[in-house]
Formats: C-alpha cells, structure tokens, sequence
C-alpha cells in the first residue's frame, strides 16, 4: 500500500485499506526523540537536486493503522485528510511539526491525505557566501558551480531549454526560482548548480540565521544527487544503486559498530571520521547510510592530486587519490585518524586486508584484501619465498607488439569503472559511467592485452586455474581434518576440524572449533587456511595478482602436505 504526492506546493494523495473500513479516531503526529528511532533521510529523487515542494513518500500499513512519510526542505509541515473524493472538506492530522513522518491510527478506506509545507523561497549563492564564504570560495571553482555556462552546454542550447535548466539552475520553475534565460522575471543570481541544489530553499533560513527550524538541511543521501545524474545519458546513480555501496547489510547503529564497522560500511559514521568527529556522538542513530555519491566526491572543493607513477598532476572532486603504491591497511582497533591517508588509493580506502594475521582464530580475513593482494603485500609465505605487486597494481611499465609502452596507472578504476558513451540508436544504447565497479567489458584491457578479447580469454583461463587450485588445497584440508587432525578435533567437529571459531563460506556448517581449541589446530594448518582464504575472499580468483594468488596457494598446499604426510 503506498501513495504518491505530485510536485505542487499542496497537493493529495488516496489511501487504499483492504479490509473493513476504519473511522477516524485519533492521529499521532509526533516529532519523536533523535535517541529512539533513525534519522530520515531523503529517498525521492527530483530533478534539480533538492526538493523545493513537499514529496509524498511510502503509506504502509501499520498494526493499527497507516505510517505516512514525506520529505522537503526544513520547516514545519501540516498533514491533512479528508473521508472521501467529494468531501470538500481537509481535517488537519495532529500539529504542524518538524517531522516528515505521521502514523494514523485509524483512518477511513477511502480517504486522502495531502501534506503542506514551507514556501520554496530561494536566495542565490551569492547570499549564502555572506557567512559562508570559505566554502564558497572552494565551491565556485568546481564544475557544478559553472554548469550554466559551461561551452558545451551553452552550444547545444541547453541556457533555453526547459529539459536542461531543472538541473543547471536553482528552483527551476518553482516560486522565487529560476525562469528562464529569455524570461523578463528570470533569476540570473540562480544560474547554475548552487547550495540550495543540494541543501534546499534557504531564503528564511537567510533572513533569520538563528531559527534552526528552517535550517537547511545537511543531507548525505544519494538521493540528492540522483536527481540530474540519472537517466541514459548519465545514469551514474541508477548504476549505484545495484551495487553493495548502496547497501547496509546489517544495522551499524549499535555502540560496537558505529565506529569499528562503520568506517567502511556506513557512509555518515566515514564522514565523521574523516573530519575528525566521533561517530558514537556524531552519528546518533544515523549509522545506515550507504557509501553515498559525497563519502567519495567532495562537493564543496576540488582537490589536487598527483599519479605517483608518471607524475601527472590531476584535479577533480574526489577526497582520496585515485592511485597509489604504498602498503595500507586499517583494522578495525586502528585510531582512524592516526592511520587515515588520503594519498592512499580511494578504493584501498576500505579494500584492504584490515590488519589480517594468520594467528587470528576466530574467523578468516574481511572479504577485503584487494588492494593488498594488488600489491602482493598480505599472505604468509615459506623463508624464501617472495611475492610481489602485480601489472595490474601499475608498478610495470609493459610492452604491446608495436613497442608501445601502457601502465594502468588507476588502478582499481581502470578496469572496474570503464566508460561508454551514449549512443542515440535506434536502438538506443545508454551511457556507462563505471559507477556499477563491475568488468562487464575489456576495452580497458586492449592497451595491455592487444585486444579486449584476449584479455577476456586470459580472464577466463586464469580464474579457472586458482579456482581450482582453492578447491584442491579445500580438499587436503578437509583430508587433514577426517584423517591427521588431533582426536578432540575429528571427532566433534569432522571436516570443519580444520576452520575458524566461525567459519568460512568454503566450508558447510558452523559446527567448527570454538576458540579454546583452536590451538590444537597444527601451525602450518593455520597458515594454510588464512592463505587460502585471502586468495578467495579476494574475489578475482587470480586477476587481480595472478602469480602472487598462485604462489600462496602453493604455499598453503605444501603446509597440508606437511601435515599430511606426517
């Protein structure tokens, strides 16, 4: 069950019950504690950024009654209802209140609800940087702040094209927003991609700063930038939201979590961190926000970065370097400003081993080594033996059969956030913006490989080597665990005699052994299954560092042999 509020100022929406009819009996319109229920974060997405009207949410049924949510800018809101189409007249719901959000206890089958809100009034950046000037001194060199008149924009019409302005302008179309180019009433102060794109109407918030009820609102959900970064043309956000960064997996709320898994998992308790704030009181209850567009992208300022491989200097918006070559890692008990480096490659940022150790008995490696295994700098190997980063790492310089040179100087992007253009058609074919981190296609590889096919065809023949390979030192361990294992461990715990306090996916069952006995398991076994974890949780399956991937689980082959053979 569910309704919609179109984009006016004041509009309505039905309510659907199944069932019998309700009456009306009383309303709960309630701006709730901070402490006892989530932060509401924006989940629409309108052209233009922000919303400047009232957008009607999700109505879902509840045990006794309907939950009803909104969103808007900042202000006080009025919910109303009335009992039927032609009822002329709307009942207010409770009070006006800071809340998005209202549960209707009892409410009639046919009736309609509709919100009211505050006004769109817009200022215009220019009165945004009288006490925000420090940001807007960074802001006004990025390319949102030129997106009026940017060359390619202006050549293709875009200054008068009603399709364009929602998201080149502020308040496109909306009271006290921008007009039109050609308009006499237009609003020039509001040309381009300004603070109230993503932070709402400011207008009275301007004129008085100290009413925080009309605050606008620091809002860290994709869903701001979804607005104009959608469609075939850009669909950077739809790309998005299928991938796991969109995601929060388990609730990161809780004291424990917050800070320690909540560095890389949840977007807001990152961002905290990154300015030197505590998540456990920066945070309240606001720990499940995905890894949204602004955890990567800085939108106030770019930033300057230099390729420590060729030494070419590049400025963008993004908070972290796109490549580097220096080991990192960060475990979940590091002070995270102590050890947090933006020079460090923005996806090792999270993409890294987390101080992963082959004494560690209670579960395998994070599934999150790859930037280590990129650079061959996690694993444990026999005095010796070496590893080492791989091509892919960009510390190669290799050579095509022209004698051309090519070095993958971007490392993780390069291959996992490959571009296409939009192509018209029929058919029509929709742009790739690489913001899916999948290798669906090997253009990216042509360069190294001679062709993208054959860099497919090596993919292909190299994962199903190591694949095979964890399937076989899998099978010694489980012969270990059935045949040479100590007594106590055979006997209770059979196959899994070999695994972690809690198991990995390799293995069926969670009956292993607990963690006063985990030292009767033989030290090259543990060596073993921490190599052979790493290879797999690092989900290539060789690609990413094929020769390194290999020598590990040589090496952990070898341990069970040992074990196996005495």
């Amino acid at each position: 069950m569910s309704g919609r509020l179109e984009s006016q100022h004041m509009k309505h929406t039905r309510v659907l019950l199944t069932g019998q009819i309700l009456i009306l009996a009383a309303a709960f319109f309630a701006a709730g504690s901070a402490t006892a229920q989530e932060v509401q974060h924006l989940t629409v997405t309108r052209p233009g950024g922000f919303p400047g009207l009232p957008v009607m949410g999700d109505i879902q049924r509840t045990t006794n009654g309907v939950a009803v949510t909104w969103d808007g800018p900042s202000g006080y809101y009025q919910l109303y209802q009335k009992l039927g189409l032609t009822d002329k007249t709307w009942q207010k719901v409770g009070r006006p209140s800071l809340t998005r959000k209202a549960t209707i206890t009892s409410l009639q089958s046919n009736a309609f609800l509709k919100v009211q809100g505050p006004s769109p009034r817009y200022a215009g950046v220019a009165t945004c940087a009288e006490c925000h000037e420090d940001i807007h001194a960074k802001e006004s060199y990025t390319r949102h702040a030129g997106a009026f008149s940017d060359a390619l924009f202006v050549a293709k019409g875009g200054q008068t094209n009603a399709a364009c302005l929602p998201c080149h302008t502020v308040g496109y179309g909306l009271p006290t927003g921008f007009v039109s180019k050609n308009d006499p009433n237009t609003n020039p102060r509001l040309a381009g991609v300004q603070c109230e794109s993503c932070h709402g109407p400011a207008a009275a918030h301007a004129a008085n700063e100290m009413d925080f009820t009309v605050r606008p609102r620091v809002e860290l959900a994709g869903q701001v930038c979804g607005g104009c970064h959608t469609g075939a043309h850009h669909p950077t956000y739809d790309e998005w939201k299928t991938t796991g960064h969109f995601t929060v997996t388990e609730d990161m709320n809780p004291a424990d979590r917050v800070n320690r898994c909540g560095r890389c998992h949840s977007g807001s308790s990152r961002l905290a961190l990154i300015n030197g704030e505590n998540p456990a009181v920066a945070v309240t209850n606001d720990a499940n926000v995905g890894i949204t567009c602004v955890v990567c992208h800085d939108p106030h300022q770019n930033h300057v970065w230099t390729n420590v491989m060729t030494g070419l200097v590049y400025t963008n918006q993004l908070r972290q370097a796109l490549s580097s070559t220096n080991d990192f890692f960060l475990s979940t008990s590091d002070n995270f400003t102590n050890k947090y480096n933006p020079n460090i490659n923005l996806c090792a940022q999270c993409h890294n081993h987390r101080g992963a150790s082959w004494t560690s008995t209670s579960r395998p490696p994070h599934h999150s080594p790859q930037y280590n295994m990129l650079l061959g700098t996690v694993g444990v190997l026999p005095d010796g033996v070496s590893g080492g980063p791989t091509a892919h790492a960009g510390t190669y310089f290799l050579e095509d059969d022209a004698g051309q040179l090519y070095l993958a100087t971007n490392q993780c992007v390069t291959c996992h956030m490959q571009k296409a253009e939009y192509q018209p058609g029929p058919p029509e074919v929709a742009a790739a913006t690489g913001h899916k981190f999948e290798v669906d296609t090997y253009g990216a590889c042509a360069g190294c490989h001679g062709r993208g096919a054959n860099a497919e065809g090596l993919t292909t023949l190299v994962r199903s080597i190591v694949s095979s390979q964890i399937q076989q030192v899998k099978a010694s361990l489980d012969d270990w665990a059935l045949n040479k294992a100590p007594d106590v461990l055979r006997t209770n715990y059979g196959e899994l005699a070999w695994e972690y306090s809690v198991p990995g996916d390799l293995s069926v069952g969670t009956n292993s052994p607990p963690a006063d006995r985990q030292s009767l398991i033989a030290t090259n076994i543990m060596k073993a299954r921490f190599n052979l974890y790493l290879v797999h949780y690092d989900g290539s399956h060789g690609v990413h560092n094929g020769p390194y991937a290999l020598t590990l689980l040589d090496a952990a082959r070898n341990w069970v042999q040992q074990e196996l053979s005495k």
